[in-house]
């Protein structure tokens, strides 16, 4: 008995059980001539994907006016653009409806990452 927790041990530290993570994305849902998604563009954009919050959530955009894509399922319909969506596996598990700028888009994000047991921590 004592081999076989000693090999078991072994095992386990040699092999380290994998703990597979969740495959988060952000979907922003947009549209042509959405000022509101133009905005965001100019104010977050080009930073997001550098950001932890990027890193954990890539961003996919889709167009509001389509159907939702196939390997997605959505709570709700998507109304207004912009809309970002946090996708777990595909499946929504939080929602920002509009763009009410910046300050509050990266607290709201972060609240949304939260509720999914993901803290980013913040300088300042």
């Amino acid at each position: 008995m004592r081999r076989f927790l000693f090999l078991l041990l072994a095992v386990v530290l040699v092999f380290p059980p994998v703990i597979s993570r969740a495959e988060m994305t952000l979907l922003m849902a947009e549209e042509d001539g959405c000022m509101w998604c133009a905005r965001w563009d100019e104010e977050i954009s080009e930073t997001y994907p550098k950001t932890p919050e990027g890193k954990i959530a890539p961003l996919r955009r889709v167009d509001i006016r389509h159907s939702a894509p196939a390997d997605i399922a959505l709570e709700r319909p998507l109304l207004f653009s912009p809309t970002f969506v946090l996708l777990e596996n595909g499946q929504e598990v939080g929602r920002i409806e509009g763009y009410p700028g910046e300050d509050f888009f990266w607290g709201l994000l972060g609240a949304l990452l939260l509720d999914r047991g993901i803290s980013i921590e913040t300088s300042g």
